[in-house]
């Protein structure tokens, strides 16, 4: 039964060596645990601060990305509908150029085909002329009494005659 109820002694040195051991630790240990646990508390503070504003930085910057990438698509579009634009008028224009030229190739083989044309009849012209001459001339040189005569020499020199 003694160690269930202690002597008075015992009681006062352990009522002595608990407050001398609680001074003690108020003076020197729990200074140094509160200031501790305070710095950790304000560093816990601090990064849950800083994990805030880089969140905010990243929002914002996310944002800022996603304005930057529609920007780049409105210039994309414009830059590719340019392009068709260009594509378009230099296709229509090459079009028109090749009309232009070949009207103009149609143009001068006609003019060329009207000259032509022109010297085979003038060619030909001179040619009957010529041979007009001829059988006149030949005509003349005959003797002119005979009307039945000449009629017979003048069929004979048109199948005689070669027309070129």
């Amino acid at each position: 039964m003694q160690l269930l109820t202690p002597d008075l002694g015992l009681l006062i040195w352990t009522l002595l060596a608990f407050l001398i051991v609680f001074f003690l630790l108020k003076k020197f240990a729990w200074p140094a645990i509160i200031k501790g646990l305070s710095d950790r508390e304000q560093n816990i503070a601090e990064a849950i601060a800083s994990a805030e504003k880089v969140k905010l930085e990243m929002s914002q910057l996310k944002n800022d990305n996603e304005a930057f990438l529609i920007k780049a698509r409105e210039e994309r579009a414009l830059l590719l509908k340019e392009a068709k634009e260009i594509k378009d008028k230099m296709i229509s224009d090459a079009k028109e150029e090749a009309k232009a030229q070949a009207a103009k190739i149609v143009a001068d083989a006609q003019v060329t085909i009207n000259h032509q044309k022109m010297a085979a009849i003038t060619d030909l012209k001179n040619q009957v002329g010529t041979l007009v001459i001829e059988v006149s001339e030949k005509i003349l040189r005959r003797e002119l009494s005979n009307k039945a005569e000449q009629e017979l020499y003048i069929k004979q020199l048109a199948s005689e005659a070669k027309l070129n």
